[in-house]
This record gives structure tokens, C-alpha cells and sequence, in this order.
């Protein structure tokens, strides 16, 4: 079938009457498949890179823990703010090439990280890469529910969060590792390295958008308009409320992890600390099955379920043998994966039309629960320990599962 293309009749763009869809088995679908992989995988290699070092930071930089968390929740933070924007801006530059450019700088920006001669520094490059990465997640969403048949939205989509499950854990696990065999300023500089040759991959196989019709210029009316309506929609708000939810509940589990790991009675190393990360092997695997499993039995069914899961790992990491908090931090990252790419498919299908603002609106809920909630975490580390840690994430967990009941009621026959 020919690919349908916009057409200009009187100055006016024309939206293609007839979409052409990339469908399992074609060539092009492996390749967008593929591209979109090394996005989520650069994206998160890139973003969670540092988490594993928070300890060497306040050690070196003598900051607190909540404090040395920032080089992480600035990121994050200004991300969330940089999706709105990447969002419109993707309206009229192209979602291929806003996304292009956004991971060929944030490489280059965590290349820049490993060369910071202070504090203050490392937190503004940290915060510049926060807002040059804010053109991927959103415009990744939006670019697969356009172009993959809605058939098989849910396995692309569970293929894509793999693919960034992937990339937090090589961020933090290789980062981890090299820190320990070096120091973490070569640890840095070799993930960046690492993320340009993603982003490269990506431009290489990404095929071109078929089914977006590009808006010059930018019209400030237009964007509002978009964002007011899928807020307006009953069901979206409770999806961007378990996307804030779930993920502040996940970085707070992760950021502070850490630094009950390396003090007595565990006393682990950087190695030993980075390679707990490989757990995130478990929500590649999640994100994928779960997506598969949601076109087949219902995807509101296994949203649940995965967020009962990432509940159920947070409490494990209560209990002090090691093994019990590392299956704790299994759990928890299976169930969240599973959740996450369930959650922003159904962004995907119940959006109304400008698929790229509903994405934004979803991916700021996520990463300003992660940059807000990774950072109050650390109060509560700090005055009560873990278990006012855990407590905090369950309430916030909780929150999310009744924000899917409420998602579900009001979409049914919808999703």
C-alpha cells in the first residue's frame, strides 16, 4: 500500500485521508522497532546515570544525601518542564528530527558532566541535559501511536519502555563498575560516549513519519487547546496521577537504596552497588509481556496487577537479610515496568486526537513525580530511615491504584 503524504491545497496543509501503519513482520517495523530501543536506552542510560554515584557525590562534594540527589531531580525536573515544550515544538520541527537532536546533545552534555570542576557546575550541566532530553520521551509515545498499527500498540510500546529499562540499568550498572575500577569522572564520560553511538543507531534506522502532518510556525492557541482537552478528558488526569505516582514511588525506592547499602551492616562497594541494578533485566521482560498480555485480556487488568506488584516489592525491602531487599527491588521493578508501559499505551489510545500533547502531559506527571518525590524522599531517610521511606512510597502507591479504578470506570469499553 503507498504511503499516504500531506498535501498543500491554498497555502492550507491537508491531513491524509488514508494512514498507512508499520505492521509486525515488515522491515520497516523492525527498524522503527529497533531505533526506538536505542532511544529509551540512550534516554535512560544518559538520565540515570548518576544515581548509582549519590554517595561519592555527598562524600566528595560533601553534600548531604537529599542534596546530592539533585544531580539527579534537577534533570529530571527540568525534563518534565522541557516535554510541554518539546511537545509543540515537535508540531512544527518533525518528531524524527526533534529527537534526533535531543539525543546527540544530551551525550554530549554528560560527556561535558565528566569534566565539571565543582558542584555548582556538575548541577547545571545536569540540569541542561534535563532540558535538551525533554525531546525524546514524549515525542517517542507519540511517534509510535501514529505509526504502529493499534493492533500492536501495546507490544511496541512494552518494547520501548524494555528498551529504557534497559538503559537505566546499563547507566547505572556500567557507572557503578567503572566508578569503582576508576573514578566516576571516566565512568561518565565513557556512558556518554556510549550514548552518542545510541543516538547515532537511532538516526540511522528510524523510518521517516508517515502519518504526521507537520505544523509550521507555532500558534499558541492551537497548543493550549490541545492540552485543555485531554485534561478534560475524564480518564486521562488518573492516568498522568499514576505516572506521577508510580514513579515518584520507584526513584525514591532507588535513590535511597543506595545509601542503606553501603553503610553497616551490608558495606557494599560501588561495584556491588551497580550491579544490583541488573535487576532491572526483570522490567525489560515486564514491560514487554505486560503489553502483550494487555491487548489480549485487557490493559486496565494488568495495570493493577503491576502496581499491586511494585507495592508488594516496596514492602519486601522493610525486611534487613540482603536477599529479601534485593527480591524486594526485583518485585518492585517488575511490577512499575509492567505498569508504566500499560499506562502511557493507554495514554496512546484514549487521547483524542494530538497524540503528542496527551504523551507530554503524561511524561511531565511522570518525571515531575520523579524529580518532586525522589528529593522529598530523602527528608524522610534522613529523620526516620528506610521504613519511613517505604511508608511514604506505599501511601503514594496506593494513590496510583485507586487512580487506576477510577481510570478504568470512566474508560470502560474504551481502552
Amino acid at each position: 500500500m503507498p504511503a499516504a503524504h500531506a498535501v498543500k491545497t491554498s497555502g492550507k496543509t491537508v491531513i491524509p485521508a488514508e494512514k498507512v501503519y508499520l505492521k509486525r513482520g515488515a522491515g520497516a517495523y523492525r527498524r522503527a522497532s529497533l531505533a526506538l530501543f536505542l532511544s529509551g536506552f540512550s534516554t535512560f542510560s544518559l538520565l540515570y546515570c548518576v544515581q548509582p554515584l549519590l554517595p561519592v557525590f555527598s562524600q566528595e562534594f560533601s553534600v548531604s544525601p537529599a542534596e546530592s540527589s539533585l544531580s539527579l531531580s534537577l534533570s529530571t525536573g527540568f525534563l518534565a518542564v522541557a516535554i510541554v515544550c518539546a511537545a509543540a515544538l515537535s508540531e512544527g520541527l518533525g518528531r524524527c528530527s526533534l529527537m534526533s537532536i535531543s539525543l546527540v546533545g544530551a551525550a554530549l552534555l554528560t560527556i561535558a558532566t565528566a569534566f565539571a570542576p565543582d558542584w555548582h557546575l556538575l548541577l547545571v550541566i545536569r540540569a541542561l541535559q534535563g532540558l535538551v532530553l525533554g525531546g525524546v520521551p514524549a515525542v517517542a509515545m507519540a511517534y509510535l501511536a501514529e505509526e504502529i498499527d493499534p493492533r500492536g500498540l501495546g507490544a511496541t510500546m512494552g518494547l520501548y519502555v524494555g528498551g529504557t529499562a534497559f538503559g537505566g540499568m546499563s547507566g547505572r550498572v556500567l557507572t557503578g563498575v567503572l566508578a569503582e575500577y576508576f573514578s566516576w569522572r571516566p565512568a561518565l564520560f565513557i556512558i556518554g560516549a556510549i550514548g552518542l553511538a545510541a543516538a547515532i543507531g537511532f538516526i540511522a534506522l528510524l523510518p521517516p513519519s508517515r502519518n504526521f502532518v507537520r505544523r509550521p510556525g507555532f500558534d499558541p492557541r492551537f497548543h493550549a487547546k490541545a492540552w485543555f482537552g485531554h485534561l478534560a478528558n475524564p480518564a486521562l488526569p488518573f492516568l498522568f496521577a499514576i505516572a506521577f505516582l508510580a514513579m515518584g514511588s520507584f526513584v525514591t525506592i532507588y535513590n535511597y537504596a543506595g545509601f542503606r547499602l553501603v553503610a553497616p551492616p551490608y558495606g557494599l562497594n560501588q561495584t556491588e552497588l551497580g550491579l544490583i541494578f541488573t535487576v532491572y533485566l526483570f522490567g525489560i521482560g515486564a514491560s514487554s509481556i505486560g503489553g502483550l498480555i494487555g491487548d489480549r485480556i485487557g490493559h486496565f487488568r494488568v495495570l493493577l496487577f503491576g502496581l499491586a506488584l511494585t507495592a508488594s516489592g516496596c514492602a519486601l525491602t522493610l525486611f534487613a537479610p540482603l536477599p529479601s531487599i534485593i527480591l524486594g527491588i526485583i518485585v518492585l521493578t517488575t511490577g512499575f515496568f509492567m505498569s508504566h508501559s500499560i499506562a502511557s499505551g493507554l495514554v496512546g489510545k484514549l487521547a483524542r486526537g494530538t497524540k503528542g500533547h496527551a504523551s507530554s502531559l503524561y511524561m511531565l506527571a511522570y518525571y515531575v513525580g520523579s524529580s518532586l518525590m525522589g528529593s522529598a524522599g530523602g527528608w524522610f531517610f534522613a529523620v526516620e530511615g528506610w521504613a519511613a521511606v517505604v511508608i511514604f512510597t506505599l501511601a503514594m502507591l496506593a494513590l496510583a491504584f485507586i487512580s487506576a479504578c477510577v481510570a478504568r470506570h470512566l474508560a470502560k469499553g474504551k481502552e
